[in-house]
C-alpha cells in the first residue's frame, strides 16, 4: 500500500498529496520555474506539474479541450509523435477545485526509438498518464504528467497488455498515484499563474 505526504508545489501556492517515496528533483538539478518534478526514489516513474500558456480559443468544449490535449501531448513527446499511441480520454473531475473548471486524462504508450543496439536502460516503452486542468480565467493550462517507463526485468511483461485492459503494477500505481492528486490538489495562491 503506497503511503502518501502532503507536499506543497511550487512554493506552496499548489498542494497535493505525492508518494512519500517520490524526491523533488530541483535537489538534484535545475528544474524550469513552470515545473515541478518528482521522482520515485525505489523505481523509475516520474510527475510532473507543468504550468504552461492556454492552447486554443476561448470557451470549453470536449472538442475543443481535446484538440489542446493533443496539442500539448505532441510538444510533450516531439517528434516521437508517431511512437505513441492514446489508449483513452476520460473527463476527469479533481475534488477540491471549482466542478466548472474542464480536466481531462488520457492514457498513452510511447515506444522507444529504434535503435541498432538495444541498451538494457531504454524502456520496453514508457506509460504516460497526463491530465489537463484548463484554467480559462488565468490563461493557463496546467499539466500532470506521470511517467511510467517500462524497463526488461524490472516489471512482468505477462501482466501488462493494454489492448486487454491489462494495465500491470506499474501502470496500476500510476494512476492510483493520478487518483489520489485529483482528490487532493488544491490551489492555495491563484496568483502563481499570473507570475509564471
Amino acid at each position: 500500500m503506497t503511503s502518501y505526504k502532503s507536499t506543497p508545489l511550487f512554493g506552496g501556492a499548489l498542494i497535493c498529496d505525492l508518494p512519500a517515496n517520490f524526491a523533488d528533483v530541483s535537489t538534484l538539478r535545475q528544474v524550469p520555474d513552470n515545473q515541478e518534478v518528482w521522482i520515485d526514489k525505489d523505481g523509475f516513474t516520474s510527475i510532473i506539474f507543468d504550468i504552461t500558456e492556454r492552447v486554443g480559443g476561448k470557451g470549453s468544449s470536449p472538442e475543443l479541450d481535446g484538440r489542446a490535449m493533443t496539442t500539448h501531448l505532441e510538444e510533450m513527446v516531439g517528434d516521437d509523435a508517431d511512437r505513441v499511441k492514446v489508449w483513452n480520454t476520460t473527463p476527469t473531475q479533481f475534488s477540491r477545485l471549482d466542478e466548472e473548471i474542464p480536466a481531462y486524462t488520457l492514457i498513452a504508450t510511447q515506444a522507444p526509438k529504434p535503435s541498432a543496439e538495444k541498451e538494457r536502460t531504454v524502456p520496453d516503452f514508457t506509460a504516460i498518464i497526463m491530465t489537463l486542468v484548463r484554467l480559462e480565467r488565468e490563461s493557463t493550462d496546467m499539466l500532470i504528467t506521470i511517467n511510467v517507463p517500462h524497463i526488461k526485468g524490472e516489471y512482468n511483461e505477462e501482466e501488462v497488455d493494454l489492448e486487454l485492459g491489462r494495465q500491470g503494477k506499474l501502470i496500476g500505481d500510476a494512476v492510483d498515484y493520478a487518483a489520489k492528486i485529483w482528490e487532493t490538489f488544491k490551489v492555495k495562491d491563484w496568483g502563481l499563474f499570473v507570475e509564471v
